[in-house]
């Protein structure tokens, strides 16, 4: 049987060729990983509001449907409001459940979107709406699935909107490991913060990662979720580290190794990743999913 992963890149946004953000990325995953052949490819549902609303200020989630959110705020956010940026917004979410829904079902699950953690409880920021992983986490506890949950997040920026999203939460775990110099300028403090310096490498990278992640599973979490960036890469625009592919794999092979010895479900997010060209980019996050499929099977 192939692994289900869930895709958004049906609602892509029309951007103008000079923004930062890219779009074309997520469709190029899917195809890396169509040829592949180990996975089925299934359309992201699109979340409610009232889900949403598990982890979200109810008037920013309606100010945002019915496009009432202010230009100054949307600026933050980084893209110009329209009904497909709802849609592709209420995907990414949506994907991010399904992939917790089949984590549960099959030890682990996988969305090729979502790991949109820059987004706090009230408003959005630095291309995030939504915050798809405290979405899930809240629609876990909610339901009495869990009690205990961690957030292990790798991108090169910090989970500030996971992070102060759940800052009063003893039973979520937020870790973030992210470059100390880069976007967000005014961090939040997360559970487990592990601040890098600027152009750190392959090799000292991989021993902080050794040196703390034991102390995510002495937590015991119940499900892990990984908000899997790929913008530590050396050729990203917006990263500042340097790492390579390689470097990268070891990366999220460490981190599934860990879970898998844990025996807990697993959900992969993609997270932020803007290299140029933005093929490598799309390679790195590719390669996320076949050490995946390494680690757990297909």
């Amino acid at each position: 049987m192939s692994r289900r992963l869930f895709y958004t890149d049906q609602y892509a946004i029309d951007l103008p060729p000079e923004h930062r953000f890219p779009m074309p990325k997520y469709r190029m995953i899917r195809d890396l990983l169509a040829a592949d052949g180990w996975f089925d490819f299934v359309a992201a549902p699109l979340a409610s509001a009232d889900t949403v609303e598990l982890a979200h200020d109810p008037a920013y989630v309606a100010r945002f449907l019915k496009g009432a959110v202010s230009p100054q705020d949307m600026r933050r956010i980084g893209f110009p409001w329209s009904e497909q940026l709802v849609r592709r917004t209420m995907a990414s979410v949506g994907g991010t459940l399904s992939a917790t829904a089949e984590a549960f079902s099959t030890g682990w699950g996988g969305t090729l979107a979502g790991g949109t953690h820059h987004a706090f409880r009230s408003e959005g920021s630095g291309y995030c709406v939504f915050n798809d992983i405290a979405v899930a986490i809240q629609s876990l506890r909610h339901a009495g699935r869990v009690s205990r949950v961690a957030v292990i997040d790798v991108d090169v920026h910090q989970g500030d909107g996971t992070a102060q999203i759940f800052a009063d939460e003893p039973s979520v775990l937020t870790f973030s490991m992210h470059c100390e110099s880069n976007f967000p300028f005014r961090k939040q403090q997360s559970k487990i913060d592990v601040s890098l310096v600027e152009g750190t490498g392959d090799e000292d990278y991989l021993a902080q990662l050794e040196a703390v992640l034991p102390r995510v599973f002495e937590f015991r979490p119940e499900i892990v979720f990984y908000q899997s960036g790929v913008d530590g890469l050396y050729a990203d625009a917006l990263g500042k580290l340097k790492l390579t592919h390689e470097g990268l794999k070891q990366r999220d092979r460490a981190v599934m190794t860990a879970v898998r010895a844990a025996g807990v479900p697993f959900v992969v997010t993609l997270g932020g990743g803007y290299a140029k060209p933005i093929e490598l980019t799309a390679e790195a996050h590719a390669n996320t999913f076949r050490v995946a499929t390494d680690i757990f099977g297909a």
